[in-house]
Order: structure tokens, then sequence, then C-alpha cells
């Protein structure tokens, strides 16, 4: 009977340190069944990149020139949202964790953690489930009952509804789909308690978001 090998799973590195990607390069290389098929040093490249390269996970790093991290996860998850981000970063505080799980990623992983803890990530995320480095588990839990932050996708598009742009006028600036739309509409209005598109409105007139560009993430 013929065994049916699972397809290696494909791996890209977004790094702007060209030593900590082919460092971590190196280290994914020597497992059979995963395959780093990029390393790329901007969030923009793997925007521009992502269909044609079609990653199963990418390891994001979260500070770097240009297009950070955080951005490019929002903006690769509404275009391809089987995509699994895992955020590779220096910063082990709650605060940067909880921001980047907010923003879709699956997971967070230290840098300097041991080379088998980045295989096992790869592994929990590509089950579905959350991973979360030695001591981050806090994150997940509420930090108190303040009112959850917006991310800058959602800030930019509560700026463009609050201009009075509708679904389709948002999806057609942004080159994303309606449906993601009133998916960032519903969120906004569940973060906001604010059940109106007015109420909205109401808000980005309040809180200064009419004020400012709001336009570059």
């Amino acid at each position: 009977m013929t065994v049916i090998t699972p397809a290696p799973i494909r791996v890209v590195v977004v790094d702007d340190h060209p030593m900590v990607a082919e460092g971590i390069e190196a280290i994914l290389d020597s497992y059979d069944d995963i395959d780093v098929i990029a390393t790329l040093s901007d969030g923009q490249q793997i925007i521009d990149q992502l269909f044609a390269l079609s990653p199963d996970v990418i390891l994001m790093d979260l500070n770097m020139p240009g297009l950070g991290g955080l951005s490019a996860t929002e903006i690769i998850l509404e275009r391809r949202p089987q995509t699994r981000v895992l955020i590779l970063s220096m910063h082990d505080s709650p605060e940067y964790i909880s921001t980047a799980l907010s923003h879709g990623a699956r997971g967070y992983v230290l840098k300097d953690v041991p080379t088998d803890e980045i295989r096992r990530a790869i592994d929990v995320v590509m089950s579905g489930d959350h991973y979360l480095c030695t001591g981050a588990t806090g994150a997940l839990m509420p930090q108190d009952n303040s009112r959850e932050a917006l991310t800058n996708r959602e800030q930019t598009i509560l700026l463009l509804l609050a201009q009075g742009k509708s679904n389709k006028e948002v999806a057609l600036k942004l080159d994303i789909s309606v449906r993601t739309v009133e998916t960032h509409r519903k969120n906004l209005k569940r973060k906001l308690g604010i059940s109106t598109t007015a109420g909205l409105t109401r808000y980005a007139l309040e809180h200064g978001v009419l004020q400012g560009t709001g336009m570059n993430s």
C-alpha cells in the first residue's frame, strides 16, 4: 500500500535583521517536514508576495522599517485568512503580546527561545490553536474592564466610515472585500459599545479621529 507523505509546512520568515532570518531558516531547514520558502525583510514584501508564496505559517518580526509586523498581520489575514502568523520578537511584556493577539496573530515567540520551541509553536498554530511563549499565557487573560483598544486597521476603517464612505467604498480604497469591511464594522461596534453607524461617526468626532490621517496602517 502506498503511503502518502503530507506536504511540508510552507514557512516564510519576515525579519529585517539578516542574521536573525538566516538563523531561523537554518534551524527550520533541519526538519524534513518544514520548507522555508522565503526570507523577507519587511511587511510590505510579504503583502506583495502573499499569494505567490501561499505560506502556511509566517514568522513575523514586530518592528521593521516601512510596514511593521502588526499592520502587516492585519492585512495578511484580511486577504488570506487561512494564513497563520507567529510573531517573533525580543519583547516579552504582556502589552506587546496582547496587542499582537488582538491584531490576529496566532502565537508569540521570543527570539531567544530554544530551537524546539519554535518548532512546537509552528505545530500548535498549524493545529488551529494559539501558542504563547513560556510565561506569556497571562496575555490571554483580560487585563481589566477597560474598553478594548482599536487596532491601526480598525482606526483607519473608523475614519473612512466617519467620512461617510459606504462598505463598498471602504473595500475599494483598502483593496479588501466588502465582507471584511462588514466584519471590521461589527468589531468596531462591539469594542466601542456602539450600535449604529451614526454612533461610530459621533465617536470619531468626539475622539479626534477625523483630525488624524489614520491612513498609514
